[in-house]
């Protein structure tokens, strides 16, 4: 167990800090805390990180039948949380009163959580130098947290960050697969420009976001899924939905219309492609670009 505590900084100046897998966490400036400590516990499982301390569940009205239900974030976290371990199979948790975290996975790729506040975005391009944000979110996804979309968005084009959006429905396979040629596309036309670093995201970070940069490194960085899935899942302790990653390179590859269809397939079919398939699916991605 790592503890990192700090009772005089200063909520606007809290720096990001870097845990020793990589993964980097920016606390938000949103709640008052005269003092705050935090605790990052590393397991089996993975890394989470958790507040402890007062202030940290500030309740919003909600309009429900006519009468108002005070949810406080907390409660949103758990039924998100919940719902994630019931939908992908998986320990992880997401944290959103810890505000904006990520992963370095290569020199011009970042995964991570999704911004939350326009000072996100400005430390997205201060400190690490990203020119495009892939956003995986459906609209519901940003408003559910809360988050003030149009300012996000403002602040993208200030400060020179060009946004894309390619969303998926959440914790479900099946839209994963039908959305990830699509946006592997634009994240791979994002690389290739080689103006900054590319930040995909979704909401946790942990599923969709780490299976669009996965799909990536396999179908153009010359790695199976196995290497890829475990290159990324070692920085980033997550579980994205690998067959789904299958699916869609089954469906990219696909160039026999009576082939049988996947479902069908052995466990581990399309772990890894042939030089031609590999070119084949490679040709089909960039010719979803859109410009």
């Amino acid at each position: 167990m790592v503890a990192l505590q700090n009772t005089n900084l200063s909520p606007k100046t809290t720096p990001p800090f870097s845990l020793k897998n990589g993964m980097k966490i920016k606390f938000g400036t949103n709640y008052s805390l005269p003092q705050w400590k935090v605790s990052v516990f590393q397991s089996k499982v993975g890394i989470f990180c958790k507040f402890s301390g007062e202030g940290i569940e500030e309740k919003q009205p909600i309009s429900n039948n006519n009468s108002t239900i005070i949810k406080s974030k907390k409660n949103r976290m758990e039924e998100y949380n919940n719902a994630m371990k019931k939908m992908m199979k998986n320990p992880y948790e997401y944290h959103h009163e810890l505000g904006m975290n990520y992963t370095l996975i290569h020199d011009n790729l970042i995964v991570g959580s999704q911004p939350q506040k326009p000072e996100d975005i400005d430390h997205l391009k201060e400190n690490e130098n990203v020119s495009y944000i892939l956003n995986l979110q459906q609209d519901k996804d940003i408003e559910y947290w809360g988050i003030d979309f149009t300012s996000i968005l403002k602040q993208c084009e200030k400060v020179g960050i060009r946004h894309i959006r390619r969303p998926a429905r959440d914790f479900d396979p099946d839209s994963l697969r039908n959305e990830l040629p699509r946006a592997v596309s634009a994240l791979e036309c994002a690389v290739s420009k080689g103006k900054g670093k590319v930040y995909v995201h979704c909401t946790a970070g942990l599923g969709r976001a780490p299976a669009v940069a996965i799909a990536y490194m396999f179908w153009f960085c010359d790695m199976n899924l196995g290497s890829a899935y475990d290159k990324l899942t070692s920085k980033r302790p997550c579980g994205p939905n690998r067959r789904a990653i299958r699916a869609a390179t089954y469906d990219l590859a696909k160039n026999d219309p009576p082939k049988e269809p996947f479902e069908s397939l052995p466990e581990h079919a399309f772990e890894d492609v042939a030089d031609w398939e590999r070119k084949l699916i490679q040709e089909r991605v960039r010719a979803l670009r859109v410009t």
